[in-house]
């Protein structure tokens, strides 16, 4: 089997970890390829993420890295095994690679935290305001490409719908809510929308309110994704040229503690709701 040309995000942590094991045991690569009866090309292609690996030679591996953290490991194994489709791969080829690893990263966090200071968290966009956003960018986008990208950020909320759903904390500057993208009558949809995620059983909105003295280091929008072991945490950074994935252990302490200052900044969720409520009376 070739190698993958373009692996996901998700195949990419997977071999990375890999990477970061074989590096604590101060082993070469050249000698982990040997012990599975390969070469250095092998071992460079698994932590790239270009070639799928199995749970048994997670664990193979694992062993012969003297790696006793089992719930990583077997977190790890975990990752190895999935073979069943997200329903973000329908998108494959439609949208930009990055829109569907940000659905997965959600799928399979177990919470989210997010921080945002000029727009609300995609995930509880309404489906005309994430129109108002995507019709305004520079060059316009093709009509069929901006439906695409409705409906699957619509589809992103899934996650809230399942038996288990994730716990997700939205913590939103009172500037996003006061931003009229597509107009008074889309905005003011927008909050009753947000007003009316706020009551999910899983979703937590708060609200940064401009009385905050407080300066938040948080330019773009921020999510903190929770993995099933803490070393699989990732933070999803926006930017203009697409999202930023965050892994390394400083990055994370750095955007966690500014989320965790964030949080003690907001308002409650009954004052956040009350906020909410009387910016969208006034449009």
């Amino acid at each position: 089997m070739p190698p993958r040309s373009n692996p996901t995000a998700r195949q990419a942590r997977l071999g990375a970890e890999l990477r970061k094991l074989r590096e604590a045991a101060g082993m070469a690569a050249r000698e982990a390829g040997a012990f599975l009866g390969g070469n250095q090309a092998q071992i460079s292609h698994i932590e790239a993420g270009r070639w799928g690996v199995s749970a048994e030679r997670v664990r193979r591996l694992a062993t012969l890295y003297s790696a006793s953290d089992e719930k990583l490991i077997e977190a790890l194994c975990g990752m190895a095994e999935e073979r069943v489709k997200g329903w973000w791969e329908e998108y494959r080829g439609v949208l930009r690679p990055g829109f569907l690893d940000l659905a997965e990263l959600e799928y399979r966090a177990t919470r989210l935290r997010s921080v945002q200071t000029v727009n609300i968290p995609g995930i509880l966009q309404s489906e005309e305001y994430v129109r108002a956003i995507h019709t305004g960018y520079v060059p316009k986008l093709p009509a069929d490409e901006v439906d695409a990208r409705v409906e699957f950020r619509v589809r992103r909320r899934t996650i809230f719908e399942r038996a288990s759903p994730t716990p997700f904390v939205a913590l939103v500057h009172e500037a996003a809510l006061r931003m009229r993208y597509g107009g008074r009558k889309v905005a003011k949809g927008q909050l009753e929308f947000l007003l009316e995620a706020s009551a999910w059983p899983a979703v937590t909105v708060r609200v940064i309110p401009f009385t905050c003295e407080d300066f938040i280091e948080a330019a773009h929008s921020l999510l903190y994704a929770a993995g099933v072991v803490p070393q699989l945490d990732t933070v999803h950074l926006d930017s203009p040229l697409g999202g930023i994935p965050v892994t390394d252990t400083a990055g994370l302490a750095r955007f966690g503690g500014m989320l965790d200052f964030a949080e003690r900044a907001a308002l409650t969720e009954n004052a956040s709701r009350q906020l909410i409520h009387r910016i969208a009376q006034e449009l």
